[in-house]
């Protein structure tokens, strides 16, 4: 036996996952499933509960060890499950004493501090992520905004930041472990070098990765908030070739009114702005973002807005999210809407984001980029882009780059032939 993990939620999570089972490999655990929760809504705290069940019953002899947001803000519901072995917080998971600590008799059953007291960020390496050729690379954690509908600042503390010889140290690391592209990824990057000596922002982090480890052919950045992009972050994404042309968005809604009630800090009008200036300066970029559908108080002419700012930013992947209240938030509070109308919304904005995501891939026709290969025919355009590739799949292996031009698409994905 050995050591899985199962993960929801964002990226973040995805890479402390690899961390995790680092960790756990290294103290000698053999047979454990570490349950990474989230905590974004309550259908996903649902799922992991099912998750973990359906755990015990497939591995009967494995500890089963949850973990993640949702462990952080109630692990009493966690420790309330016959079959949770162990509920650990978000900086237990991260640290290898926790799981050589583990299979002590002194080791409590439930290990979760105070997150809200943690100032720093501490380093953690992982050689790859499972093989893969992307690799997500924390730089940042924790958030110090209080958007009226988030409990994830209840589960990852307040805003630090890694430095950034880490962060190259980090890049270098995984490169020589066969990575090719490094996507940086956090709870809020676009506060990153908050705390730091100097003057760090997200954007000088960028100029520092591409000019320290020139042997990384490929740089992306994860979810960002457009009104925090500071003016490097938007002259890399101008400028450097090497960061990719892709950015996703926390924009969540298309209504000023709903945008103030969420206590988020962009209206409308800098979401539009900012798509326009990055298009104007990076001819061909794609943004992506995530939304919300159904937010409490939101009626049919605000929902409407929402609907058309996929039109009006230019969004092609759209990450849609019908509105979960989460018991101590403001939003929790406010008057909700039927449940039956925000999943009608949420449907509503999915269709958008499938006409959205199709005219993307008419208008990639006749493209022509470089692909990063991922499995077999298929791998990414510099716009994040899935395609798959004509020819045999024993010709191509996981992180090549080859130039590839689009030339139809089905379901998602773009198909496409090499070039010369």
């Amino acid at each position: 036996m050995t050591v899985d993990a199962i993960t929801f939620g964002c990226r973040l999570n995805a890479y402390e996952s690899e961390v995790a089972k680092a960790h756990a490999l290294a103290a000698g655990i053999e047979n454990a499933v570490i349950v990474n929760t989230c905590a974004v809504t309550a259908e996903a705290v649902r799922q992991a509960r099912q998750a973990i069940r359906k755990a015990r019953r497939e591995r009967p002899g494995a500890k089963i060890i949850v973990t993640g947001c949702a462990a952080q803000i109630e692990p009493e519901t966690f420790a309330a499950m016959p079959e949770a072995d162990f509920v650990i917080g978000n900086e237990a998971k991260m640290k290898p004493e926790t799981f050589v600590q583990l299979g002590s008799s002194a080791f409590p059953r439930v290990r979760v501090n105070d997150i809200a007291s943690l100032r720093a960020t501490a380093s953690h390496m992982v050689s790859a992520m499972a093989g893969r050729v992307r690799a997500y690379v924390e730089v940042q954690n924790g958030c110090d905004h209080s958007c009226t509908f988030c409990i994830i600042p209840a589960g990852r503390g307040p805003s630090r930041s890694v430095p950034a010889g880490e962060v190259v140290s980090r890049i270098r690391s995984l490169v020589e472990n066969g990575t090719r592209e490094a996507v940086l990824t956090g709870v809020d990057i676009t506060s990153y070098g908050a705390g730091l000596p100097g003057e760090m922002t997200l954007g000088r982090l960028v100029r520092t990765i591409l000019k320290l480890a020139p042997e990384l052919p490929r740089l992306r950045i994860s979810s960002i908030d457009t009104i925090e992009a500071d003016g490097d972050l938007v002259r890399a994404f101008a400028e450097e070739e090497r960061l990719m042309p892709h950015l996703h968005l926390s924009l969540q809604s298309g209504d000023n009114m709903i945008l103030k009630r969420m206590k988020r800090r962009h209206s409308r009008e800098d979401a539009i702005r900012f798509c326009e200036e990055m298009s104007r300066l990076r001819p061909g970029a794609v943004f992506g973002a995530d939304l919300i559908a159904g937010f409490p108080t939101e009626d049919e002419a605000m929902f409407r807005n929402t609907l058309a700012l996929a039109d009006d930013c230019g969004l092609s992947f759209l990450h849609v999210f019908p509105f979960s209240a989460r018991s101590g938030t403001p939003a929790a509070r406010m008057p909700q809407l039927e449940k039956a109308l925000v999943k009608e919304r949420a449907a509503r904005l999915r269709e958008k984001a499938s006409e959205r995501l199709a005219h993307h891939l008419e208008a990639s026709l006749g493209a022509v980029g470089e692909v990063l290969i991922e499995k077999d025919r298929r791998g990414r355009m510099p716009g994040f882009t899935e395609i798959e590739l004509e020819g045999d799949a024993r010709a191509f292996s996981p992180g090549q780059i080859v130039k590839a031009k689009a030339t139809g698409y089905h379901a998602n994905r773009l198909s496409g032939v090499l070039v010369q």
